[in-house]
């Protein structure tokens, strides 16, 4: 797929076949997060991949976003250590922010949906990971192929249009 096909293929995808998911894309796909743009290329981030089911079934339960976790193939857990100082979090949290878009596009262009969740409950999190509690387990994607429809350019995205919300020079 063209980079700006998987743009504008990709969506939030929850829920997924029971098809797994190689391990050579998720390996690409995780590469993806890992060549992402990062604050003085600090790369505060780890990454967990995870495919074994008892764990997927007990990640779905650290927030009530994230209940598609139980039924993916596989989800990747986007971690990052306890920041030192409110700077520290936010450029952490926008670090995270592009090597997370940067999965999901290297996921759509192989044909596989991702669908986001944060965490609420740290420490259940911490544990099902075995994440050190120097560490903030951010995020979780599940990954898996689409159970709903393929990932295809959606013509017509339910957006806000675009004159409202791109400005020129000024607001």
């Amino acid at each position: 797929m063209e980079t700006w096909d998987a743009i504008r293929a990709r969506r939030n995808v929850r829920t997924y076949t029971p098809d797994p998911v190689p391990e050579e894309h998720l390996a690409r796909i995780v590469e993806a997060a890992w060549r992402a743009p990062s604050a003085s290329n600090r790369q505060h981030w780890d990454f967990v991949i995870v495919t074994d089911r008892a764990q997927l079934t007990e990640l779905a339960t650290v927030w009530p976003g994230a209940r598609h976790i139980a039924a993916a193939p596989a989800a990747i857990a986007l971690v990052v250590p306890e920041p030192a100082d409110d700077r520290t979090r936010v450029v952490d949290q926008y670090d995270l922010g592009q090597a997370t878009f940067a999965i999901m596009l290297a996921a759509t262009d192989l044909g596989i949906g991702t669908g986001h969740s944060s965490v609420g409950d740290q420490a259940r999190a911490r544990a099902i990971l075995g994440v050190p509690e120097t560490h903030v387990v951010s995020f979780l994607l599940g990954v898996g192929y689409p159970a709903d429809r393929p990932l295809r350019p959606i013509v017509t995205p339910n957006r806000r249009p675009f004159e409202e919300v791109v400005h020129h020079g000024h607001w």
